[in-house]
């Protein structure tokens, strides 16, 4: 269903990225943004779900400026390499390898959410407020109150797990209280659970959660 292309930041950087698309006309555009794994198996089938739902979906290979095509497994040395990759690249340049996927999908006169996933789940809280033209954002048990002063300029949606251990499932309590545009839903599952590759999967949690993205989405972007 997928497909390789290339994009461009604002910076002058040349990135990698994978897209998907419907079979119908487009509902609207979703920027999926990956965990610290890189764009790897999860992160396309991920995309390829939400094409197969009627929106075109781009994921950003981010870490393409620190090294080309990376991906990564969820165990053993794999887990600290993409720790590592995530402090080199930080997260202010990636936000402009988000907004040019953004930006290329605004150009075929879609509306964009953007998706992210631990990593990526503050990814999506920052560009939410970083990229004005962007429609929606949902994060899943990512670190975005550590950008709480940092106000989202659309609407938000998040998702945590009441037995993650890395992110406090309070969290988004607490950003709700600070923005009105931003709900939170907390599931009984850990860190990671919408990845069906990793131990920590849980179905039913993962389920509910797509189904109130899903629902979000169609309500701001089509």
């Amino acid at each position: 269903m997928g497909r390789s292309i290339v994009l461009d930041s604002a910076d002058g950087h040349r990135f990698g990225a994978y897209r998907a698309d419907p079979e119908e006309s487009p509902r609207g555009g979703i920027v999926v943004i990956q965990e610290i794994f890189g764009v790897n198996r999860h992160i396309r089938s991920v995309a390829d779900r939400f094409a197969a739902l009627g929106y075109v979906a781009v994921a950003p290979q981010i870490f393409d400026r620190h090294q080309p095509d990376i991906e990564l497994g969820y165990e053993g040395d794999d887990v600290q390499k993409g720790r590592d990759i995530r402090v080199a690249v930080g997260f202010d340049k990636p936000v402009l390898d988000i907004a040019a996927a953004v930006t290329s999908l605004k150009s075929e006169g879609l509306k964009v959410a953007t998706v992210g996933y631990c990593y990526g789940g503050a990814l999506a809280w920052l560009s939410a407020a970083r990229i004005p033209s962007l429609d929606a954002a949902i994060g899943y048990y990512g670190t975005a109150a550590a950008f709480k002063d940092e106000a989202p300029t659309c609407p938000v949606m998040l998702h945590y797990g009441d037995l993650d251990e890395m992110i406090p499932s309070t969290d988004g309590a607490m950003l709700e209280s600070l923005y009105p545009g931003v709900q939170s839903f907390v599931y009984p599952a850990g860190h990671g659970f919408n990845c069906d590759l990793r131990g920590s999967y849980h179905k039913d949690s993962a389920e509910r959660a797509l189904g109130r993205t899903m629902e979000f989405i169609a309500e701001h972007v089509g």
